[in-house]
C-alpha cells in the first residue's frame, strides 16, 4: 500500500484512518534497536503477514526508562539505523514519534500520544519480544497499556512461553497477546555489538546499509572513517 504521512508534527507517522467505514490496524515496533537488525526486520514482516496489517511503524526508543542506567547509542544513529533497514519496504515506515520526544518514554504514555493523533477505527498492534510481555504487568501503568494496544509476542523457536503466558494468565488486567515465533530472533542487538568490537562482520545478521552506517560513525567500537 502506499504510505502518506502526518503533518510535520509527527514525522514518519503513516496517515490512516480516513475511511470511516473500515477498520485500519496500524503494527507498532518498539524497541532500543541498538542496533536494528534481520531479527527484527522478520518479526515485523512476519506480524504484517499474519495479523493482516496495513503498516508497520518502527519507533526507535527516545529515552526508554528500562535503560537510564546503561550506555544507548544516541537517538539519531539509532533512527538513521532504523530509516536506512526499513527504506526498502513499502509497508514498513521509520518514525521520530519517541526519538524526538524530550521526557524518559513509556510505552504508555507514547500509546496515550498515539490515541489522540489517530482516530478510534485505528486499532494498535504493539510488537514486542516474548521477554518484554512477561514483564508486562510490572510495566507503567499497565491497566492503561492493556487497554490501548493488542500485543504480538515475538518470540524465537524453542523459546519457553509458559511463564509468559503464565503472567498475561494472571493478571488482573485484559491483556490481548498473540504470539509468532519467528527463526530470526536468534539474533540480538548485543550479539551484533560484541561481533563489532571483535572485528566480525554482520554480513546477513543486518542490511548492509546498517552495517556501512555503523562503521562510517564507529558505533560499538567499529573504526570511523576520518571525516573533516
Amino acid at each position: 500500500m502506499a504510505v502518506d504521512v502526518l503533518n510535520n508534527m509527527h514525522p514518519g507517522l503513516p496517515r490512516l484512518g480516513q475511511d470511516k467505514n473500515r477498520t485500519y490496524r496500524l503494527g507498532i515496533m518498539g524497541g532500543t534497536f541498538d542496533p536494528i537488525h534481520n531479527g527484527h526486520l522478520v518479526a515485523a514482516e512476519q506480524a504484517y503477514d499474519d495479523l493482516h496489517l496495513d503498516v508497520v511503524v518502527f519507533m526507535p526508543a527516545g529515552r526508554p526508562a528500562f535503560k537510564q542506567n546503561k550506555g544507548v547509542t544516541r537517538g539519531e544513529d539509532r533512527y538513521s539505523m532504523t530509516l536506512l533497514a526499513t527504506s526498502d519496504n513499502p509497508h514498513f515506515v521509520a518514525s521520530r514519534f519517541e526519538v524526538d520526544y524530550e521526557g524518559i518514554t513509556y510505552t504508555a504514555d507514547t500509546l496515550r500520544r498515539l490515541r489522540k493523533v489517530y482516530p478510534s477505527n485505528v486499532e494498535f498492534f504493539f510488537i514486542t519480544g516474548a521477554d518484554a510481555i512477561a514483564d508486562i504487568v510490572t510495566w507503567k501503568d499497565a491497566k492503561s497499556v492493556s487497554e490501548l494496544a493488542h500485543f504480538v509476542a515475538a518470540t524465537r523457536p524453542g523459546y519457553e512461553l509458559s511463564r509468559a503466558q503464565k503472567v498475561i494468565t494472571d493478571s488482573p488486567y485484559d491483556f490481548k497477546v498473540t504470539y509468532l515465533e519467528v527463526p530470526a530472533l536468534a539474533i540480538s542487538s548485543s550479539y551484533l555489538r560484541s561481533r563489532v568490537q571483535n572485528g566480525q562482520s554482520l554480513r546477513y545478521l543486518t542490511p548492509d546499509s546498517v552495517t556501512g552506517y555503523i562503521h562510517k560513525h564507529g558505533l560499538y567500537g567499529a573504526d570511523s572513517i576520518p571525516l573533516n
